[in-house]
């Protein structure tokens, strides 16, 4: 009889419910085998391992073939000598080599140090755009004018050009020598009535008289002596701000925060002065400040659109030499801000150093003193006019001598938009901060002989004034400073009229002449230094 087939008999391997041996881990996949012999410490250790080989191989990627450290503290790098920079690092870093880099955070940043390089950056609009540290866009607003290209930026440099003009400038000086009258009297009467003559320290008083000044330049009298007053006080809370890298957020009651907060009031402040301006103005008032021209300008061009589309006769004369658009209160006030923010750490800067110096040089202020009595023809009260300050070859002199010597921006950071072949061989990359040095040029030997020694003559009788290529104070290129006549004139004025209004003394101490780095550069004086007496 016949055997019958097993019908119950099937392979193991079609078994569904079969586990082939040494293969228990193809059920759940290979990704939760792997992870059940990982805890989460180990997890998170291999995923900081792992990003700290990230950081280092994108830092030295980058870094190419220019100077820089030879690896990156992890994430943060070289943060916190940016809170706290040394004048010291800076100039080992130039010296490192004409491109040279760091890394902090997610910002990698190339250093050009020699003049060369600098004014390459400066004049390839093309790459790069200003973006002065990263902080900036988010105080200034990323709509401000500086950091716009093309027919934008042009829209508002052809329209503010005009506001510094030799005319223009001459409107001004009776606002600035309004505000050096009263504070050459605060000064001495805080030495002799608060301080009985003694010392008390001196940079404070010259960042609110440089912020008076500035204002009254900027809105005139549009904003009231408290209102000048709080924004001179507030404003160190956006200098404070303005660290190289910062946090990529702004991060409640940080420095950036504080200065976002007198950034904001700031702006709300000059809206409001627009307002009032364009008001005025429209109603055929005089020109007294900065915002008052620009505005009348604005209203001028708009009076000679409507009549060219009415279709009535316009002589030429009546055209604008520049045809404006009509700015709105923000953007006039965003642009104002701008100015303040170019001129009040600057200005304060240079203003504290040449009183000091002047002070330390007594036989440099005679000469000061001797000159701009000779051209008030011995009256110490006759009021400034541009003649007066354009026949001041000794005081504009030590000025500029001053510039040279402690110059008030020594670096201006710029965004790479696209890959910028800065050299042959090196090309920074997009996104990265590129940093033209303006220091290292006007400390170079071979222009300024002697770089270190205060030397106004260089100016007179040496060669200083022809080298203009190295003369980076003010920048070049298509975003160079729009106030350097203004700047220039105005430390002239002030320390003219010093000369003759006001006797002080500087209380020397061993780091007098060190350089402390605060946004800009100050003195490292470490205690009272300046008292003020009226002269005889």
């Amino acid at each position: 009889m016949a055997t019958a087939p097993n019908g119950s008999f099937a392979s193991p391997a079609a078994n569904a419910n079969y586990v082939i041996p040494g293969l228990a881990f193809t059920r759940a996949g290979f990704s939760s085998y792997f992870l059940s012999g990982m805890n989460i410490w180990s997890l998170l250790a291999t995923l900081l391992v792992s990003l700290i080989a990230y950081d280092q191989i994108s830092y030295l990627w980058r870094k190419g073939s220019i100077a820089g450290p030879n690896w990156k503290i992890p994430f943060v790098g070289p943060f916190f000598d940016s809170i706290n920079p040394k004048m010291d690092k800076y100039k080992a870093q130039w010296a490192s080599g004409e491109l040279s880099c760091v890394s902090v955070f997610h910002k990698f940043v190339v250093i050009a140090s020699t003049r060369d390089m600098a004014r390459k950056v400066f004049n390839s609009p093309s790459y790069v755009r200003p973006c002065v540290v990263d902080i900036a866009i988010k105080l200034l607003r990323p709509e401000s004018w500086v950091f716009l290209d093309g027919k934008a930026h042009v829209d508002y440099r052809k329209g503010l050009n005009g506001l510094f003009t030799r005319q223009a400038l001459e409107i001004y000086l009776p606002g600035q020598e309004e505000v050096y009258d009263k504070y050459f009297d605060m000064f001495v009467d805080l030495s002799q009535q608060t301080h009985k003559g003694k010392p008390f320290p001196y940079m404070p008083m010259f960042r609110e008289l440089m912020c008076a000044v500035s204002c009254r330049t900027f809105v005139g009298h549009y904003m009231s002596d408290s209102a000048v007053k709080k924004v001179a006080d507030d404003y160190y809370k956006i200098t404070a701000a303005l660290d190289l890298v910062n946090f990529p957020w702004i991060l409640p009651f940080t420095r950036p925060w504080y200065g976002k907060k007198a950034a904001d009031m700031v702006i709300d402040l000059f809206a409001q002065c627009a307002a009032k301006a364009k008001v005025r103005m429209a109603a055929g008032g005089e020109i007294t400040c900065i915002m008052d021209g620009w505005i009348k300008s604005m209203q001028d061009s708009e009076k000679y659109r409507q009549k060219i589309a009415k279709g009535l006769p316009v002589d030429p004369s009546e055209k604008p030499t520049q045809i404006l658009r009509d700015f709105s209160d923000f953007e006039i006030s965003l642009t104002i801000l701008t100015f303040l923010f170019a001129s009040q750490d600057a200005t304060s800067s240079a203003s504290t150093w040449l009183f000091q110096i002047m002070a330390d040089r007594p036989e440099i202020l005679d000469k000061v003193r001797e000159e701009n009595m000779a051209v008030r023809n011995g009256d110490r009260d006759a009021r400034l006019t541009m003649d007066m300050l354009e026949n001041m070859p000794y005081t504009r002199a030590v000025v500029k001598e001053t510039l040279r010597y402690r110059p008030p921006v020594i670096m201006v950071p710029y965004l790479v938009k696209k890959a910028f072949p800065v050299t042959d061989t090196y090309t920074a990359p997009k996104g990265s901060m590129i940093i033209p040095c303006c220091y290292p040029a006007l400390h170079d030997p071979e222009v300024y002989p002697q770089p270190d020694s205060y030397d106004p003559d260089r100016w007179i009788t040496g060669t200083a004034e022809a080298a203009s290529k190295n003369w980076l104070v003010f920048g070049t290129g298509p975003h160079y400073c729009l106030g350097q006549t203004y700047a220039t004139m105005n430390l002239m004025a002030m320390i003219g009229k010093a000369s003759l209004q006001v006797n002080w003394a500087h209380h020397i101490t061993p780091l007098s002449e060190e350089i402390k780095v605060f946004a800009t550069i100050f003195p490292q004086v470490s205690g009272p230094c300046m008292a003020h007496s009226y002269k005889s």
